[in-house]
């Protein structure tokens, strides 16, 4: 980074409206953020964002729909769809030998094709 860039990064005077900041620190003591830094770390990693894509495509997929998808074992894809649905990013249901998945809900859907939007415009105006 240049050093007429780091200057332009940061405020020249150290000033802020006392009112804005004490009116976030309060919203930010009402709010549990540990849970959402979990959910974005498990979304993170590449082949869980891929199966959660997948996951926003049909409405449900068996385990093995995920591991053909993303080439993979079951028990990889299984090891994956573990980590989403303890974070409620997806939820499961057993019928019969199989195990299918689906997102846990339209929030979920919604985030990642608001991410993945956002991620194609960045790419159109490089």
């Amino acid at each position: 980074m240049s050093e007429k860039q780091q200057q332009t990064d940061t405020c020249e005077v150290f000033f802020y409206n006392e009112e804005v900041v004490e009116n976030v620190k309060n919203k930010l003591l009402n709010q549990r953020f540990d849970r959402l830094a979990d959910m974005f770390k498990v979304l993170a990693d590449e082949t869980r964002v891929k199966i959660a894509y997948a996951l926003c495509q049909e409405k449900e997929l068996c385990v093995c729909d995920v591991a053909s998808i993303i080439g993979t074992t079951n028990a990889t894809a299984s090891h994956h769809l573990r980590h989403l649905k303890n974070l409620r990013i997806a939820k499961s249901e057993k019928r019969g030998k199989l195990v299918f998945y689906s997102l846990d809900d339209e929030h979920i859907r919604t985030l990642l094709m608001t991410a993945i939007a956002h991620h194609q415009e960045e790419e159109v105006s490089r």
